[in-house]
C-alpha cells in the first residue's frame, strides 16, 4: 500500500501534464470568444458619468447604430486607442463609453485630460455590465445595430483600420 502512495504524486503530475498538452498546447491563444455577436445586447441601465442618471443601453441603440467601448482610466492600451475614438467622434459616429471598474473621479480626469469622444459616458463600477457583455479585458469595443443587435466585437485597442471597418459596418 505504501508503494501506491509513493506513486500517486507521479500519477497526478502525469495527468496534469496530459491535460496541459491536450488543452493548452492545442488552444489558439488568439481566439477571442464572440458570444454576443448576432444577439441582443444585455438589457442594462448604467449611471451616466456626469449626473448619475440611469441610461438603458437598448434605448441608446434605438436611436441608431452605436459603438460601445469598455475603457478605464487605469488602462494604458485605452489611452493608446483614445485618438482613434476621438476620430470616430469627429466623423459623426456615436460612441458610448463604459468606464469598467473605474472610480468616476478618475474617469472624469482622464476624459478632461485627453478629450471626451463619447456621446454618453456610463459607469460600470462593479463590472456587472462587463460580465453581461463577456468582456475579457479593456479596451473592448462592440458594434451595436439600431435596435440593439451586436454586429461585431473587437478586443484590444482599436487602430484606424479597425475603427474604419466598424464605421463601415454601422453606417
Amino acid at each position: 500500500m505504501s508503494r501506491w502512495l509513493a506513486i500517486l504524486p507521479l500519477v497526478a503530475i502525469a495527468a496534469l501534464g496530459a491535460l496541459f498538452y491536450f488543452f493548452a498546447l492545442r488552444h489558439d491563444p488568439h481566439f477571442q470568444p464572440k458570444a454576443l455577436v448576432g444577439r441582443a445586447i444585455p438589457d442594462l441601465a448604467l449611471p451616466e458619468l456626469t449626473d448619475g442618471q440611469p441610461v438603458r443601453l437598448r434605448d441608446a441603440a434605438a436611436q441608431g447604430p452605436i459603438i460601445v467601448n469598455f475603457f478605464a482610466s487605469w488602462c494604458a492600451p485605452c489611452e493608446i486607442e483614445h485618438p482613434v475614438l476621438m476620430g470616430l467622434k469627429g466623423r459623426g459616429v456615436r460612441v458610448v463609453g463604459i468606464a469598467y471598474k473605474d472610480a468616476p473621479p478618475n474617469t472624469r480626469a482622464l476624459l478632461t485630460r485627453l478629450g471626451n469622444p463619447f456621446a454618453q459616458a456610463l459607469v460600470d463600477r462593479d463590472g456587472r455590465a462587463g460580465v453581461e457583455f463577456g468582456v475579457t479585458g479593456v479596451p473592448e469595443t462592440y458594434l451595436i445595430a439600431r435596435g440593439g443587435q451586436v454586429l461585431a466585437k473587437h478586443t484590444g485597442p482599436l487602430t484606424e483600420a479597425d475603427a474604419a471597418a466598424l464605421a463601415r459596418q454601422a453606417y
